[in-house]
Formats: structure tokens, sequence, C-alpha cells
């Protein structure tokens, strides 16, 4: 049974009648179709009338014969015969050129309510900002997070155990995943699927693209996410099999993995000045299954596993994430959100003495009156000084939240 992700629902729902263009972007497959489905039946149950909801996938071949905003605009002022409200839908609208233009047009002149859908972060940039300035509004899909996995679970008869936290570390929640029950084939369809984005998304769309080195350094930067980018660990790799790659293409292939929602680049933010800085990134993956899939070896105690699915989280549910640096070290989350603001400290166990005192004791030096949490798979409750410890498992399954100052 199809599941009615909520947590993206209750942030559209506030638009569905508005003119603003409600743009829903994120990696393939993740689910974008689905919620627009939902959305639909929404309309529906409210009382929309079906001649009344127009949805066209751009990617289906029965609409092939679209091909630019001509032929957008023609297509849908055809569907349009009545007065009212009609609610569009435009399925992977990339595929259209200059959609731009024709979405202007139907903003301008008709009274139309726009949803649309793209798996390519350059949906929102170029020509479509400068038409259309503060007249969209994104919402990312991600794959399901390890709340929704266990609705989907409990919706479908599935047997549900919070131990399926381990399988969702490794395997990550792309809803088609789950209908594959050993794991020789979810890596299969992991790995077609990964392959499919980067030949679609990325390789196929540049010649300048080379495919080997794209994938080589791809899967350099999904094994080490939640890692410092060291693109000269990159380039040496490369002088070891007698290969050469430039600094710039190296960059050049990182944006076109964010531009694919393969990867998010978590910038730093200087606690002590508090303000955001330009520069070194770190790079999380999208899902838990991609880094699986192009990593040797899974160690559920890596941390960086961890850090990576708190942050998935912490995205799916509105908040503005950075990596905190303080004056020596570092703070592995700042979560912002409505203006207010806390710091994250991510660990596997807090099983000795000295791991408590390091992980409690990223805090000692800030002075800085925010929440300060740390999350670990610990079930005890080992708050202590004003700083306070989550079970990671019932922060992600919306036991506990976080506090805001």
């Amino acid at each position: 049974m199809r599941l009615k992700r909520e947590t993206y629902l209750e942030q559209i729902r506030p638009y569905y009648d508005s003119d603003i263009i409600k743009v829903i972007t994120g990696v393939r497959r993740s689910g974008k179709s689905i919620l627009l489905d939902t959305i639909k039946d929404e309309l529906s149950d409210r009382g929309i009338a079906g001649d009344h909801i127009i949805y066209l996938n751009l990617e289906d071949l029965d609409y092939d014969y679209i091909e630019n905003a001509s032929d957008l605009k023609r297509e849908i002022k055809s569907r349009i015969s009545q007065d009212g409200k009609y609610y569009i839908f435009l399925d992977e609208i990339q595929h259209v050129m200059g959609f731009e233009k024709a979405l202007a047009s139907f903003r301008a002149t008709l009274d139309v309510s726009l949803f649309v859908t793209g798996s390519n972060s350059t949906l929102l940039s170029g020509e479509l900002a400068t038409l259309l300035t503060g007249r969209t509004v994104e919402f990312e899909i991600l794959p399901f997070s390890f709340y929704e996995m266990k609705q989907y679970y409990e919706l479908n008869g599935m047997e549900w155990d919070e131990q399926l936290f381990f399988d969702y570390l490794k395997w990550g929640g792309f809803p088609l995943r789950f209908d594959y029950k050993d794991e020789t084939s979810v890596h299969r369809y992991l790995t077609n699927l990964y392959k499919s984005i980067t030949n679609r998304d990325i390789i196929g769309k540049s010649k300048s693209t080379d495919k080997k080195n794209f994938m080589d350094i791809s899967l350099y930067i999904l094994a080490n996410a939640g890692k410092e980018l060291s693109v000269d660990n990159i380039i040496k790799a490369f002088q070891k099999d007698d290969r050469s790659i430039s600094r710039r293409t190296i960059y050049n292939y990182l944006e076109k993995m964010k531009k694919a929602y393969l990867i998010h680049g978590v910038g730093r933010y200087n606690i002590v000045g508090k303000s955001a800085l330009s520069n070194r990134e770190k790079q999380y993956a999208i899902d838990m299954g991609f880094r699986t899939i192009n990593t040797n070896t899974i160690n559920f105690e890596d941390t960086f596993f961890l850090e990576n699915i708190v942050y998935n989280e912490l995205i799916t549910r509105g908040f503005t994430v950075f990596a905190g640096k303080t004056f020596k070290g570092e703070i592995d989350f700042v979560a912002i959100k409505n203006g207010k603001k806390c710091f994250i400290q991510v660990a596997y166990l807090l099983a000795s003495e000295e791991t408590i005192k390091r992980e409690f004791g990223a805090y000692s030096k800030i002075t800085d009156a925010s929440l300060k949490y740390v999350m670990s798979l610990d079930k005890m409750d080992l708050s202590h000084d004003g700083i306070v410890h989550l079970n990671i498992i019932d922060f992600l399954l919306r036991k506990k939240d976080l506090m805001l100052t």
C-alpha cells in the first residue's frame, strides 16, 4: 500500500490553492510522483472535480511530442475548457525545453495552481529564477526516513522491530528497495538505480564527463561521506594508477553529484563568531544504500554512517544544518530552524568514561547558551551538566524531539 508522507504533506498543504509554483525536487525514485498522487487524492477528497486536475508525466512516451514551452502551453490550454481553478501537475518537467516560460505564462494568464517535479537542482536556477523570482517554493523529497520505514512496514503488514535500524543503516530508504527480501537483490537494485541516475542525469547530459573517472570519484566521495573531502587523496589515488585528474575536474564532478541529489554539501558554522563559513564543506549521502554499494566493508560502529542518518533526518524535519567549528575543535552539527538553533554530537556507544568525556567535553569551550545534545545508540539516559543525551533510534522514530533556543 502507498505510504502517505505526512512530513512533506504538512509542509505543502498551505500552498495547495496558492498561485506560487510548488517545485518538488529530489533524487530519482525517492517518491516524488507518489507524493503528487497523494496530493491529487487530497484535492479530490476536498471536492475538486477530476477534470480540473491535470497531470502529465513528461518522461512518459505518450507525451514525447511535448518538446518545448510552446508545446506544453498548447497541451495545457487544450485541457482547460471551464471556469474555476485548475490544478496542474507536471512530473519531471526538466525534459521540456524552456519550460520556465510556459510556467510563467500559465501563472500570468490562467487561474491555476502549479505543481512541478524535477530530479536536478538546476530546476530552480537560471531563467526560471529570473522569470519567477519570489513566485516559487521548493520542497526536497528524500527517500524514506527510518520513521517512514516503520510506517511502511506496519501499513503493509510486515513484521517490525527496532533492530531493523541496522538494515536501514546499511540499505537506506529508497521505497522500491523494500520490494526485495534478500540482500543480493537489494544490492543489485540500488546499484542499477545509481548507474541509471548517473547515466541519465550526469554523464548522459555532459560530453565533458569521463564515465570511468566520474564513477571512481563518486565512489570515493560516497564511501567517505561525512569526512572532510580530500582532493589531494583523490589525485594521489589516480597517480598510483598512472592516471591524472585536475582539482577543477574533481570539484566539477562534485557539483554534478549535488545537482543530481546524490549528496548534500554541508558548510561549516563558526560557533565563536556565530556565522557561516564559505568553504571546507563536508558531504553527506542522500541515502545510506548509496554509501553501502560504494563501500567495500560496512562497519556499524562507523560514526560517519550514524552522522549521515542524523543529518538526513534533520533535513527531512526542515532544519538548516551546518558542521560546527570551534576555536580548536568541531561539533558535528549546528541545527537551525525558525531562527533558533541547537548543537549536536553523534557517537556510536558511550561505552567508556573516556568516550563520554570526549563527546560531552566537545562543548566545554562553547559559551553559547543554545541547547546541546549528544546522540548515541545507548538506551540509558546519560545526560549531565545541562547537556542532553538522546538515543538515536528514539530520535529517528519521533519519540524524542529537539528543543531549540
